[in-house]
C-alpha cells in the first residue's frame, strides 16, 4: 500500500444503518457490506486530476458492515473503496486491494470503464484452470462514486399520475433511440434525458393515448470491452455497474436534474415513468470477468456461486453470474434501490429483466420466496406497479403466471400466439381466443386481475411490427457475429419478397397485417405494450438482436411517408377507442361480463368448431348489461377475425336490443367510416382482416 496516501483526517464510528455515502450537511456517513472482509479502506479523489487523495480505514465494523464518517466530507466529493481479505476463488473470495470498487450504494458516477488488464483481481494460468493474485492497480481506469445531497432537487409540486392498471398503456422506448434524430429536439440535447422531456416529444406521447413510458435500463451501465474491440457498444443497457446510479451517458447540460425534470415533466403531462431494470446480474460477468465493485467487496454473499467450487458461478442468467438474493444484505440493496428511485427519483413503476431470476431460492423458483415476500409486504414498493420478465435460463425458469398477486407479467404467449394466428397457423385458434381475453387460464387465479397479463406483439428484443411481416429470417450480419445471435423463433412471414419492395400488392397485405396485429393488441383483454415506433412502421431492417446497435438501425427515424403516417392515425382511433371502453379495458373477471365465441355460420363455438385445424375464423361478442344505461358506453360488441386468406360470409348474431350492428373497425377498409349490418344477416369479411361492430 502507499504510505503517502494515509490520512490523519478525522474519522468518527458513524452509522452502520446507513447504507452508501449519505451527507448530513456536515459531513458524510460511509458505510459498505461485507462478512469476509478484513479490513475496507474508503479512497477520495481529486476530479480535476483523477488522482487518488486519501486513504481512510474504516474504523467500525457492526452486523457486517464496516462503516465511518468524516466531518467536513460533502457533495462532490469522489470516492471508492479498497477491500483486503482472502484471495481464495475456490471458496468464493476474491479480495484484492489492488482493485479500486464501486460502492454499490452509489448514487452517482463519474467517468467510464476504461478496460484493462488492471480490472482482473487475478492472473489466468495454465489455460485458466489456475487463478494467481494481480498486483495492477485498477484506480486510474475505473470510474468513481460521487457523493450527493438528494436535498438539493425540489419536488414540491410533483404529482404522481397513479393511474389505475386497466387504464394502463404502456409504450416501451429508449433515451438515446427515441431523441437522437427528433428533429424538434435541439442538437445539444439530442439522445438526452432532457431531450426526452422536450414539449413536442412528450406532446407526440400524449397524442398516441399511451399512459406510461417504459424506459430501457437508465441505470448506470459499461460498454462490453468484446463489443468496443468491434467498434460497436452496449446500446440496450442490461450490464448494470451500479443499481443507485443514472447512466451519465444520458445526462444533458443539468446532470442528474435533468433526469429528475424530465421525470417531472412526464407527470406533469398525465404519464408514468416505469424503468427497465436489472437486478438479476452485473457487468462483473462469470468467473474469468472483472473486479469492478461487488466481486472485490463481497463476491461470496453477493452472487450465487457453485456448490463444492465456489469459483464458479450459477449462470441462470446467461450472462455468467447470478444475483444472490436470498442472501439478506443483497435483497436489502435490491429493494433499497427499488426504494431510492420511488421515494427519491419519483418514478412510478417497474419492469423486471429475467425477474425469475429475483424468485429464486437455493432449491428453486419461489413465489413465496424472499424478494417477492419483502417487496409484497413493503409500503411503498407493494403500491408501485411491478413487472416481471417471468423467464430465465435455469432449470424451471420459465414462470409465466407463476409470479404472486399484485404482479403483471410480459406474456410471451400472447406474443407467440397472436403471431401465429394472423400467420393463419393452424390448431392456434382454441389458444387465440384465450390470449385475446385477457389469458383467463394463466391469470385467473388467486384473486389476480385481466391487467396482469401485459400482452406484446413486439419489444426491444426481437423484430419490430414492421419487420415481422417484412422478413422470414433474421439479418443480424451488424452485429460481428455472423448473424449466430438472436432469435430464430420468429414466427414472422414476409409475403412474397424479403425485406423491402415496391410490390403494391405485398405491401398493401402488409399494411393490413399490422393494422390487424395493432387492433388485435388494443382491443385485447389485459394491459397492451407497444414498442416505441411501431405506431408508424419503424423498422430495424431485419436485425431482431439491436443489443450494441447504438446505430441508424436502432435510432427511431422520424420521417414518415404516407403509410406510416395513417398507421399512426389508426393507432389513436383504437387507443381512444379501448380507453373510452370498459368491455375492452376490463378490470376484473368478476364483473358480470358475457363471453361467447361465434362461428361464421353464426352459430356459438361448439367443441367440434374449436377442433377443427380449418376452422380459423371466429367472432367474439361481449356485453355487460349493467353498462346499458352509461352515455357513449357500449354494452354490447362484436370482434370478427379472418386470418384466412380468402374473402367469406359471417353471419352475425342479433343484437340484444334488436338493433343494427354498427362498424367502428375495419382493418379491410381503414378509411371506410362507421356503417352499420343488420344481426342476423351476412357480413362479407376480407381475407386476412379484423371487424369491430357495436
Amino acid at each position: 500500500m502507499t504510505d503517502s496516501l494515509s490520512s490523519s483526517r478525522q474519522i468518527l464510528p458513524g452509522d452502520y444503518s446507513m447504507l452508501g455515502a449519505n451527507w448530513d450537511g456536515d459531513g458524510t456517513n460511509f458505510a459498505l457490506f461485507s462478512a469476509y472482509a478484513s479490513r475496507v479502506e474508503l479512497c477520495l479523489f481529486d476530479e480535476a486530476t483523477g488522482k487518488e487523495m486519501e486513504r481512510v480505514t474504516l474504523p467500525e465494523y457492526t452486523n457486517e458492515v464496516w462503516h465511518g464518517y468524516l466531518p467536513g466530507v460533502g457533495p462532490g466529493t469522489l470516492y471508492g473503496y479498497r477491500v483486503h481479505g482472502p484471495f481464495e476463488p475456490s471458496q468464493g473470495h476474491r479480495f484484492n486491494p489492488n482493485k479500486l470498487l464501486l460502492d454499490p450504494y452509489a448514487r452517482e458516477l463519474v467517468g467510464e470503464v476504461q478496460w484493462s488488464p488492471a480490472h482482473f483481481a487475478y492472473n489466468a494460468d495454465d489455460e485458466n484452470k489456475d487463478l494467481s493474485f494481480n498486483d495492477e492497480d485498477s484506480a486510474a481506469v475505473m470510474p468513481k462514486g460521487r457523493v450527493v445531497d438528494p436535498r438539493s432537487y425540489d419536488w414540491s409540486g410533483d404529482a404522481k399520475p397513479n393511474l389505475s392498471w386497466a387504464k394502463t398503456i404502456f409504450y416501451e422506448t429508449h433515451v438515446k433511440g427515441f431523441t437522437h434524430l427528433h428533429p424538434a429536439v435541439p442538437e445539444e440535447l439530442r439522445g438526452t434525458f432532457e431531450g426526452l422531456a422536450q414539449k413536442e416529444v412528450i406532446d407526440y406521447i400524449k397524442s398516441t393515448g399511451v399512459t406510461s413510458v417504459e424506459l430501457l435500463p437508465i441505470h448506470a451501465f459499461p460498454d462490453d470491452d468484446f463489443l468496443l474491440q468491434k467498434g460497436l457498444r452496449n446500446y440496450w443497457g442490461y450490464n448494470t455497474l451500479g443499481f443507485f446510479a443514472p447512466a451519465s451517458r444520458y445526462y444533458g447540460p443539468n446532470g442528474m436534474n435533468g433526469l429528475r425534470n424530465t421525470i417531472r415533466a412526464f407527470h406533469d403531462a398525465g404519464l408514468e415513468v416505469i424503468l427497465d431494470v436489472v437486478y438479476n446480474h452485473t457487468a462483473e460477468g462469470n468467473e474469468m470477468g472483472p473486479t469492478l465493485s461487488w466481486k472485490g467487496i463481497d463476491n461470496f454473499s453477493y452472487y450465487r456461486t457453485l456448490p463444492g467450487d465456489a469459483r464458479y458461478y450459477i449462470n441462470d442468467t446467461g450472462t455468467g453470474n447470478t444475483v444472490n438474493t436470498s442472501h439478506p444484505r443483497v435483497l436489502q440493496m435490491v429493494t433499497d434501490s427499488l426504494r431510492y428511485w420511488t421515494e427519491e427519483m419519483h418514478v412510478d413503476g417497474f419492469r423486471f429483466d429475467l425477474g425469475t431470476i429475483l424468485g429464486r431460492e437455493p432449491e428453486g423458483f419461489d413465489q413465496r420466496g424472499g424478494f417477492f415476500d419483502a417487496v409484497g409486504q413493503d409500503p411503498v414498493l407493494s403500491k408501485v406497479k411491478l413487472i416481471g420478465e417471468p423467464w430465465d435460463i435455469g432449470p424451471g425458469g420459465y414462470q409465466v403466471g407463476g409470479f404472486p398477486p399484485g404482479w403483471a407479467e410480459w406474456n410471451d404467449k400472447y406474443r407467440d400466439t397472436v403471431r401465429d394466428y394472423w400467420r393463419n397457423t393452424e390448431h392456434t385458434v382454441g389458444d387465440f381466443a384465450a390470449r385475446f381475453t385477457g389469458s383467463g387460464d394463466v391469470y385467473d387465479k388467486r384473486g389476480r386481475r385481466p391487467w396482469a397479463s401485459v400482452n406484446f406483439l413486439t419489444a426491444h428484443d426481437g423484430f419490430t411490427l414492421h419487420d415481422v411481416v417484412s422478413y422470414n429470417d433474421k439479418h443480424n450480419e451488424a452485429n460481428g457475429e455472423d448473424n449466430n445471435d438472436g432469435h430464430n423463433d420468429n414466427r414472422s412471414y414476409n409475403y412474397g419478397v424479403e425485406g423491402e419492395t415496391d410490390d403494391e400488392g405485398i405491401v398493401a397485405v402488409r399494411e393490413r397485417q399490422k393494422r390487424n396485429f395493432l387492433a388485435t393488441l388494443f382491443l385485447s383483454h389485459g394491459t397492451p405494450m407497444l414498442l416505441a415506433g411501431d405506431e408508424f412502421s419503424r423498422t430495424q431492417g431485419g436485425n431482431n438482436n439491436g443489443y450494441a446497435q447504438d446505430s441508424e438501425i436502432s435510432w427511431v427515424h422520424w420521417d414518415l411517408n404516407e403509410n406510416a403516417a395513417a398507421l399512426k392515425d389508426f393507432v389513436t382511433k383504437l387507443v381512444a377507442i379501448r380507453n373510452a371502453q370498459p368491455l375492452i379495458h376490463r378490470e376484473s373477471w368478476r364483473d358480470m361480463m358475457s363471453v361467447t365465441w361465434f362461428n361464421p355460420g353464426g352459430g356459438e363455438q361448439q367443441t367440434e368448431h374449436w377442433l377443427d385445424s380449418g376452422a380459423m375464423t371466429i367472432g367474439l361478442r361481449l356485453s355487460r348489461d349493467d353498462l346499458r344505461q352509461q352515455e357513449g358506453v357500449w354494452a354490447e360488441l362484436m370482434v370478427l377475425f379472418n386470418p384466412q386468406d380468402s374473402d367469406l360470409d359471417f353471419t352475425l348474431p342479433e343484437r340484444a336490443d334488436g338493433s343494427p350492428w354498427t362498424i367502428a373497425i375495419d382493418t379491410a377498409e381503414p378509411d371506410a367510416g362507421s356503417r352499420q349490418v343488420d344481426g342476423g344477416k351476412a357480413h362479407s369479411m376480407s381475407s386476412r382482416s379484423l371487424v369491430l361492430l357495436h
